[in-house]
């Protein structure tokens, strides 16, 4: 087995947990993670999920910084539901950027499974986006995109790495349990 794919799946493990957790450490141990994905996603040959390490990098700083610091007058982010407008844009922009990359993986490079593969990337910047601004939908779109990044991996071989997906699954329905009871102990409807 690949160490960088070992290293990969342990702090991507403690990442998630800690982010169901709603602990801001996440952050950082999620910064080391995705950088260690991001090598072993290009020799696997997935291209944009190699790319999306590289944002969800630039993201894992913004997200530490806005669930410190994020909310009105300078404070923590709390969980709150994702506004329509922004839903909606979510949706088009995620849409959109899957068909475009996918043609271009798809005529450009040797790329496997290049509609999956930028499917999954291109919800899996919706979803993080989401989980920056600690809007609870976050987790419906990982769920999702977990469970389709299982498939792909165990189809190239990484077996290991659809193992870790699959724990991101659960902690993805524990993290929407979690963040669900923190909604309502706010008074908003979870």
């Amino acid at each position: 087995m690949d160490p960088l794919e070992i290293a990969g799946v342990l702090t991507g493990v403690v990442a998630v947990w800690l982010t169901t957790r709603q602990n801001p450490w996440c952050w950082p141990i999620g910064l080391v993670n995705v950088l260690l994905f991001t090598v072993v996603f290009f020799r696997a040959k997935l291209y944009a999920d190699a790319g999306l390490q590289v944002v969800y990098a630039v993201l894992c700083v913004y997200g530490w910084w806005a669930w410190l610091r994020g909310g009105s007058g300078g404070e923590a982010l709390k969980v709150a539901r994702t506004p329509v407008r922004v839903a909606v844009l979510c949706l088009l922009a995620g849409t959109l950027a899957a068909a475009a990359l996918g043609l271009t993986l798809r005529h450009r490079t040797d790329a496997s499974f290049p509609f999956w593969d930028s499917g999954t990337t291109s919800g899996s910047l919706v979803a993080q986006f989401l989980q920056t601004r600690k809007w609870i939908e976050n987790w419906i779109v990982w769920i999702v995109v977990d469970a389709v990044y299982i498939g792909i991996y165990l189809a190239k071989d990484l077996r290991l790495t659809a193992g870790l997906y699959a724990g991101f699954l659960v902690l993805a329905v524990l993290g929407w349990r979690s963040w669900s009871r923190s909604l309502a102990e706010k008074g908003a409807p979870a």
